[in-house]
């Protein structure tokens, strides 16, 4: 059997990175998947793939900022399926890096808006489908700068702990209604947002990945698959005693 036959899962910021290998696991897993974002011709391009390979997925465009269009999308993709297992709130971004006494108001909230709030909202809204569906799984990408912390991005790491303890908070109040919550913190994952990133530092983006790689006890960065086979494993049964907690996965660096 397929470890999520029967399953719905909505995938936030499933174009690219974590969320597209994210979605195109589970979907081979089993589950049908609403591939969300607000890239859509790559969201588009995610389905495709999935459809190719004999899944099942649709694509909605999805501004995780926007509290009304997160209500629509969640009650379409309910209407759609007849229900909602899983949510993966994905969607973030890193934001500006400058040291927090020379960030401005907008760039903080910017990113409070995607990686905080996106969170929030889906959430809030997911619940109550999530709540006709049976047992369910929430997982909210967070960080290991949710744990520990780092000389740059201010507001992204501030964003990324406090995904951490809304995690927390959400799984002890929905844990006797079945709906599990629970956090991912990977470590550097070579995805765009990562290469952006390094790019954005200047110098030479080789040299730059050599430097993260070596961050990390295991020597390398991870890749998107790492990342989506723990949430694969947090979003099937065989997680069904876990709530709360923080799936760490970062090639040993915080464990330095």
């Amino acid at each position: 059997m397929k470890r999520l036959e029967n399953k719905v899962a909505v995938v936030t910021g499933a174009a690219l990175g974590i969320g597209k290998a994210t979605a195109i696991l589970m979907a081979r897993e089993g589950a049908a998947i609403a591939v969300t974002d607000v890239l859509d011709e790559e969201g588009k391009q995610v389905v495709d793939q999935i459809s190719e390979e004999g899944g099942n997925a649709s694509y909605w465009h999805l501004d995780v900022t926007n509290e009304q269009e997160v209500s629509t999308v969640m009650k379409q993709v309910y209407e759609k399926y007849g229900r909602l297992n899983v949510l993966v709130n994905n969607a973030g971004i890193a934001g500006a890096n400058a040291p927090t006494d020379q960030i401005s108001e907008e760039e903080w909230d910017k990113v409070m808006a995607v990686n905080v709030k996106g969170v929030f909202f889906c959430t809030k809204h997911i619940i109550p489908y999530m709540r006709k569906s049976g047992p369910s799984s929430i997982i909210n990408l967070s960080s290991i700068y949710g744990i520990v912390g780092a000389p740059d991005v201010p507001p992204y790491h501030a964003s990324k702990g406090a995904v951490r303890e809304i995690s927390k908070t959400d799984a002890m109040i929905y844990a006797s209604e079945q709906i599990r919550v629970n956090s991912v913190h990977p470590g550097y994952i070579w995805t765009p947002m990562v290469e952006d990133f390094l790019k954005g530092q200047g110098g030479d983006l080789e040299e730059g990945k050599k430097a993260v790689d070596a961050l990390h006890p295991i020597g390398h960065m991870g890749e998107p698959d790492d990342i989506a086979y723990g949430i694969l494993y947090l979003a099937s049964d065989e997680s069904k005693f876990m709530t709360g907690e923080e799936l760490v996965i970062d090639g040993g660096y915080i464990a330095q």
